[in-house]
């Protein structure tokens, strides 16, 4: 099984950035909740919400492509760049570096 890089970078200075080991295919949404990093997944993590928004800062080509329903969805997103994604639909197939935006807006999990 291959194994990949994923680092963590918060919006929230208060937090060191952070490397973990994904499986590939696994998506980011699944890795923060292995691993306790804080992710809000308001809807479970089934692209019914845009609560687990996150910003890829290198390695967009190691994740899925963005499919219809994630593309419909990720409008709906705050602050809203060309690096946005939702970390429910991105399967990892290589070394990525994402930044998590500030997570106390949101109501929820």
């Amino acid at each position: 099984m291959n194994q990949y890089n994923i680092t963590f970078l918060f919006a929230d200075k208060t937090l060191q950035p952070l490397t973990l080991l994904a499986d590939k295919g696994e998506n980011i949404l699944d890795v923060t909740m292995e691993h306790n990093v804080k992710l809000q997944h308001n809807c479970g993590g089934v692209c019914g919400c845009t609560t687990c928004h996150v910003y890829i800062k290198s390695g967009m080509e190691n994740l899925s492509e963005m499919e219809e329903n994630e593309e419909d969805r990720i409008d709906m997103a705050e602050n809203l760049t060309l690096e946005s994604r939702l970390a429910c639909q991105c399967e990892i197939h290589g070394d990525i570096t994402l930044l998590i935006p500030d997570q106390t807006s949101f109501v929820g999990h």
